[in-house]
């Protein structure tokens, strides 16, 4: 077998084992809000489909995580009716940044552990500005309002738990997950 074959062969390997997780996160996105849906209140404040979308773009790159962070919420919501539709959509695009910048942040920095956490906590903002700006547009388009104080209520005060639990989360796993040799391109 000559160099370009094998060569072939390992992109589309590559390419299987990348759709193949980005997979894996998109089940997790559907199956974790399981684990706090008898109680609301605990899953809007842990935001369990958030972790599943980050982690798919720290281990699948910025344009998968983008896609399962979009279509995470929306999927969910047609499948389960949770999260309704008016909250699904501006998730989607909340967790579609999610993905993306925690995807190419990681792509662009060191692979050294401090940089994950700057990966994850600069998706975490611009996910969270993302969401205060879609969220502010439906509201124009419905003619209601969406402030500054509901802003900082929806993504800070009310997310704490979730913040935290992220941060704690997400670079144990991809820490993990390179030291088991099973992050792609370190």
């Amino acid at each position: 077998m000559n160099t370009t074959a094998s060569a072939s062969i390992s992109k589309s390997k590559k390419r299987v084992k990348t759709l193949v997780l980005a997979a894996m996160c998109l089940a997790l996105a559907m199956a974790l809000p399981f684990l706090t849906g008898q109680i609301p209140q605990i899953g809007q404040a842990l935001s369990p489909m958030h972790i599943p979308a980050l982690l798919c773009g720290f281990i699948c790159g910025p344009v998968w995580g983008l896609i399962i962070g979009f279509i995470s919420p929306l999927l969910r919501s047609q499948l389960f009716a949770m999260p309704p539709l008016a909250v699904a959509l501006p998730m989607a695009f909340e967790m579609a940044a999610y993905g993306f910048v925690s995807g190419l942040l990681y792509k662009l920095l060191p692979k050294k552990i401090p940089y994950i956490y700057v990966s994850l906590i600069g998706a975490m903002v611009i996910g969270r500005i993302v969401w205060g700006i879609v969220k502010w547009t439906v509201a124009v388009v419905n003619a209601g309002s969406f402030g500054f104080q509901a802003f900082i209520a929806g993504a800070v005060t009310g997310s704490i738990p979730g913040i935290i639990c992220h941060i704690i989360l997400v670079p144990l796993i991809v820490i993990a997950l390179k030291k088991a040799r099973l992050m792609p391109d370190d």
